[in-house]
């Protein structure tokens, strides 16, 4: 790995969150890949839902880039990976350009890659070239390509706004506030992809009225710098791994299972929510998602809530994050004061908050090891068995989750980063 790779890029940055980074990301992606282009999109930060939509943008898989709970590295690795296989590459920033710590212009920065802001033009004109030209210049190291307007209200309106940027910004085009091409949220952020019947014509739509206002020629090209050669040991040889996929847990790392899969797990996914059984696994991955609105059928599979019982009784390794420690409760109550028995696995009961919960950067150190990861949730958890461990957010964020173990059991609200410790990882999963 000693040779540079360039290729065209970009990091979307909004001036706050609520702008619609993923929307514009989206159509950019689709307008480049319909143009025969390949395009890899990756996130910044930790985030489940915004891949999903990007994956169906781009057709290619959406990682994450952090400079915390990825690490300079594995960030440098992803994105050199990238440049030799795609046309262009897109990040989507996360909250606003210079929120968080590390926060999207610190990536942006350290490697070189230019910013693409997006700003939110309603009830907006001239003001727009000033908010413009401050995001631009705040940090006068910061590479700046140029801006795109959102929610653009007709012809007119873009011409205004283009024509208030001034020393020389580019503009990028703007996206109209049409219905339909918009994205649907829920409490947890984005309707998942799968949930979306017609996603694909949102994304097309979106990219036809982005191209009808902006020259579609690719950036400038960026340089990467080839990363250390990581070599993965194969600690997981000959282990089946059981992953919870379905409407209710989807909430997966790309980065995490491609890391098992080199470890030499063999990875089989299964539904909680229609699968009557267990498949024949040594070990079981419950991620996050959203058992809240499927709680109630989750509670009526009786034979897989009993298979997942036998397994835990015959001391196989099972790990449950967020959603899928929700599920390993005696109880968890809805928002509108619906009650589902669970597994009892774990004792306490869960009830949902129309609030936010907590939301933190989480590094736990283990008996294997330390992980990385985050906490996002929205339900609060009562419980009396005592945490082996509490994670610490490097920002000082809400959390310090509880991690629990009750023999091979490990529960938690942190969403692990697996590529973080990986030998901490595998021997969580490790018969």
């Amino acid at each position: 790995m000693s040779d540079r790779r360039a290729c065209p890029a970009v990091l979307i940055a909004a001036p706050a969150s609520g702008q619609g980074k993923t929307t514009v990301t989206a159509a950019l992606a689709r307008l480049h890949r319909n143009l025969g282009r390949r395009v890899r999109v990756f996130k910044c930060g930790p985030d489940f839902l915004d891949p999903m939509i990007l994956e169906r943008a781009s057709g290619a898989p959406v990682y994450q880039l952090d400079m915390w709970m990825i690490g300079e590295a594995e960030s440098r690795r992803l994105l050199w990976q990238a440049a030799g296989e795609a046309d262009l590459i897109l990040i989507e920033g996360v909250m606003g350009l210079f929120d968080g710590t590390p926060s999207s212009a610190d990536l942006a920065r350290h490697f070189g890659v230019p910013v693409l802001a997006v700003i939110d033009g309603t009830a907006m004109a001239q003001t727009f070239g000033a908010l413009a030209l401050g995001l631009a210049r705040y940090q006068p190291d910061l590479p700046f390509a140029g801006v795109l307007a959102n929610r653009v209200g007709s012809l007119r309106h873009a011409q205004l706004l283009e024509g208030s940027l001034s020393e020389g910004l580019r503009w990028y085009g703007g996206l109209s506030r049409e219905r339909g091409i918009e994205l649907p949220s829920r409490h947890l952020g984005l309707v998942q992809a799968s949930e979306l019947n017609d996603l694909d014509a949102r994304l097309d739509a979106a990219a036809q009225a982005l191209g009808e206002s902006c020259d579609a020629a690719l950036p400038p090209a960026v340089t990467f710098a080839a990363p250390q050669p990581a070599p993965v040991t194969p600690s997981l040889a000959g282990v089946r791994i059981g992953v919870a996929r379905d409407e209710a847990f989807a909430f997966l790392y790309g980065a995490n299972l491609e890391l098992l899969r080199a470890q030499g797990a063999e990875l089989v996914f299964f539904s909680p929510l229609h699968d009557a059984r267990l498949p024949e696994v040594d070990s079981l991955y419950l991620p996050g998602g959203y058992p809240e609105l499927h709680h109630q059928a989750l509670a009526a599979n009786a034979t897989m809530l009993a298979a997942i019982r036998q397994h835990h009784a015959q001391g196989k390794p099972l790990l449950a994050e967020c959603g899928g420690m929700l599920y390993l409760l005696d109880g968890l109550t809805d928002v509108d004061g619906q009650r589902a028995e669970l597994l009892g696995l774990l004792p306490g009961e869960a009830s949902m908050q129309k609030r936010l919960a907590a939301l933190a950067l989480q590094a736990v150190e283990l008996p294997e090891g330390t992980l990385r990861g985050h906490t996002y949730h929205h339900s609060l958890t009562t419980t009396e068995h005592t945490p082996i461990a509490r994670g610490l957010s490097p920002n000082g964020g809400r959390g310090n989750e509880a991690v629990y173990r009750l023999g091979r059991l490990t529960a938690s609200y942190v969403h692990f980063y697996f590529p973080s410790s990986p030998e901490a990882a595998a021997a969580l999963l490790r018969p």
